[in-house]
């Protein structure tokens, strides 16, 4: 039987599921399970823990893209490329680490502010609390995204407490504040970057950006409202007209003969 290379803290205020969730994800930057991912019953003897915990463990792995498979289908590792039902949810965290990349995130403000613009947004009187975390995206090291988000701070204020350095947004808000987005709306522009845009994501004047706007949801309460710019070659949306219910999410370098994924 199997080991996990590092032991569950059952003292540790994360919950088991999510140690189970971040470990296995380390495994898979590894290259372990390339060629079969272990099944539950195998996880569930090697962590120690009951068979819930390993089920929510893989269904925050599959929400975040990092496994597909599931009800009837073989779980195994995701490829490179991304596919999700249009509109879905997608994390950009995900999106990079599915591929086998590293994420990793510069945090350059995390506070609790007020915003008029962004409680609007939110549906919240302007002078509400609100918080704020605004982070430079890195793939491998290399900048990929601007990427700024206002929340309610009485729902998100454990937030401040997080180190989102390597994790994602929507996990932690999930493991800490126990809130699941369900929804929301989204808008995509391609727009000139300016001087401090280009010299914050390394990119010359001849490459564009794509602008994303995005309010999330939980029920029927708005409960985030993004702003993030994004390198224009190295992110695309594609979409097959053969199956216009699926669209794809790339994340790469795209060159006049070929586009490389991450």
């Amino acid at each position: 039987m199997a080991t996990p290379h590092r032991p569950i803290d059952r003292h540790s205020p994360m919950p088991l599921w999510a140690q189970v969730r971040d470990h296995i994800t380390d495994r898979i930057r590894r290259g372990e399970f390339e060629d079969q991912f272990p099944g539950e019953h195998q996880l569930v003897q090697e962590y120690e823990v009951s068979r819930h915990t390993v089920r929510e463990a893989l269904r925050s792995l599959r929400s975040e893209g990092v496994l597909e498979g599931g009800r009837g289908r073989v779980t195994q590792v995701a490829r490179p490329q991304i596919s999700q039902p249009q509109g879905a949810l997608y994390s950009l965290f995900a999106s990079v680490r599915s591929a086998g990349h590293r994420q990793r995130s510069i945090v350059r403000e995390l506070d609790i502010r007020a915003e008029p613009a962004a409680a609007r947004a939110l549906g919240l009187p302007e002078s509400a609390r609100l918080l704020y975390l605004e982070r430079l995206r890195l793939s491998d090291e290399e900048p990929l995204a601007h990427d700024c988000v206002w929340l309610p701070a009485d729902v998100a204020a454990p937030l401040l407490e997080a180190d989102f350095a390597e994790t994602s947004l929507y996990a932690q808000l999930e493991t800490r504040c126990g809130i699941r987005l369900s929804g929301g709306r989204e808008q995509l522009q391609a727009v000139v970057p300016d001087a401090s845009e280009r010299e914050l994501l390394e990119i010359g004047d001849d490459v564009a950006v794509l602008h994303l706007e995005r309010s999330g949801d939980s029920g029927d309460r708005v409960v985030e409202f993004r702003r993030t710019v994004i390198r224009g070659d190295r992110f695309a949306f594609n979409s097959d007209l053969a199956r216009p219910d699926r669209m794809t999410v790339s994340t790469g370098v795209e060159r006049a003969d070929h586009q490389v994924s991450w």
